[in-house]
């Protein structure tokens, strides 16, 4: 008997902890009448007088924001933004087959996005400030997390929605899946004729609204709302192959698209990865990287500074690359030709080029070696400094991506003459112009105390 009632208390328990669990994630707890809810969203979905004008506001807001790069004005004016509502308002009509609120929702959905490109097109005509800075140039192109930011702040945001007590979540929702910086930054590429940045940001505005009206329609069917009444069951009939077409022909193309970019940031990091793990070198260190992914072209580009690496080395290093997942995958290492393979040489043809220069000028012995002291500090303090500098130069522009600065032997073929040069490498995200890169070469001489500096510009 006492075996019996062992596994009957086990189940027992059981059953008491999976109803507490129950009651726990009840979604129906504290919710709002669905027809109250359906009113709600329904109001947010109209965009004229007030709304448009507010829409209007917002996006010079954020469109500042993005210009000044000002993280803390951006989410200012999402938190003002009322895009949220035609976009939850056609999750809500495919989930309610009600055909007349989804082409409600989407003519709202495009008089808004239409309203807020040619805003902030206009915005960026005028502004004097024309470089593409670090928040802008983060929404050019979507990736997996904004995928499924949009996709779980949609399930927020319609649950909150459906509650009897409003939270804050629909603005914290819109803050999250940021849905209007990416607008701005198509008004952005218009304005500046970049269709790469226009058509990037507009792909990420269209994913992050298709998966918000997504998580929508699956809560909305979850919680079995109401369905629009048909007297006419033939014509109810025809709205529900109209909604299911619609909604077919928005969520397959959309979820291809969201596989594409998971494929495409598994591919990235795994290249990140090969990079950061197998070039590494005792005497040789990796200049810059670059990642190019399409579903035709799969590169990694790799510039190398230093030893010479053996092509042997550098077949090894490939074929290690299909271990990473890099199938399909064109590496490509470019090699500096001035490989030194002792580093006290190096410094030997330093010093020796240094005491050449200024034998003539200085005859003290004292003085020749205080002056061989100080240049040779001064090449140091270049190496060390390099980084200060390279953010000091961002500042300065701030297109620039990537900087590197240090001395080099420089061998003049004509004059049979070694010397020494301060190299500088730069990496702008957009061609420099001729004044920009002038100003750069400019600063870096006066910077670093140098009469030559050269520069090299990618």
């Amino acid at each position: 008997m006492e075996e019996e009632k062992a596994p009957r208390s086990n189940r027992n328990q059981l059953i008491r902890t999976l109803l507490y669990l129950k009651n726990r994630f009840d979604l129906h707890e504290g919710k709002e009448d669905e027809l109250a809810t359906i009113d709600y969203i329904k109001k947010n979905v109209e965009f004229k007088g007030a709304n448009l004008w507010i829409l209007i506001f917002a996006i010079f807001v954020a469109s500042i924001g993005l210009n000044v790069n000002s993280t803390a004005v951006i989410i200012g004016a999402m938190l003002i933004s009322p895009l949220m509502g035609p976009i939850m308002g056609i999750g809500l009509a495919a989930g309610i087959n009600d055909f007349e609120l989804l082409k409600r929702s989407l003519r709202n959905l495009g008089v808004a996005v239409f309203i807020a490109i040619l805003t902030s097109t206009i915005y960026f005509n005028f502004t004097p400030l024309d470089d593409a800075q670090s928040e802008l140039l983060a929404r050019t192109e979507p990736t997996i997390w904004d995928v499924l930011i949009a996709l779980f702040g949609g399930l927020a945001g319609i649950i909150a929605g459906s509650r009897k007590e409003k939270s804050n979540a629909i603005p914290g929702v819109a803050i999250a899946t940021a849905l209007m910086p990416p607008l701005c930054t198509a008004g952005y590429g218009l304005a500046t004729m970049n269709l790469y940045y226009f058509i990037g940001a507009f792909y990420l505005f269209f994913i992050n609204s298709v998966f918000i009206s997504l998580s929508t329609y699956l809560i909305v069917r979850f919680m079995k709302f109401p369905k629009k009444e048909f007297l006419d069951h033939k014509k109810e009939k025809r709205v529900q192959t109209y909604i299911t077409i619609f909604t077919i022909i928005t969520i397959v193309p959309s979820v291809y698209l969201a596989y594409g970019i998971v494929i495409r940031s598994i591919w990235e990091e795994q290249a990140k990865t090969f990079v950061s793990q197998e070039m590494v070198f005792p005497r040789t260190q990796v200049l810059n990287s670059n990642f190019t992914y399409s579903s035709s072209n799969k590169t990694i580009q790799v510039s190398l500074i230093g030893d010479q690496i053996d092509q042997e080395t550098i077949g090894l290093i490939k074929e290690k690359a299909v271990s990473f997942g890099l199938t399909d995958t064109e590496i490509t290492i470019n090699q500096n030709n001035a490989g030194i393979t002792d580093m006290n040489l190096l410094r030997s043809d330093i010093l020796k080029d240094l005491y050449e220069r200024n034998e003539q000028i200085i005859q003290d012995k004292d003085q020749r070696i205080a002056l061989l002291e100080s240049e040779v500090a001064n090449y140091g303090e270049v190496r060390f400094l390099g980084n200060d500098i390279a953010q000091e130069a961002k500042i300065n522009h701030p297109k620039l991506r990537k900087f590197t600065l240090n001395r080099s032997l420089v061998t003049d073929l004509e004059k049979e003459k070694t010397d020494t040069l301060l190299v500088a490498y730069a990496e702008f995200s957009t061609k420099p112009s001729a004044s920009e890169t002038k100003k750069l070469t400019e600063w870096l001489k006066l910077r670093t105390k140098a009469d030559t500096v050269g520069l090299i510009l990618n």
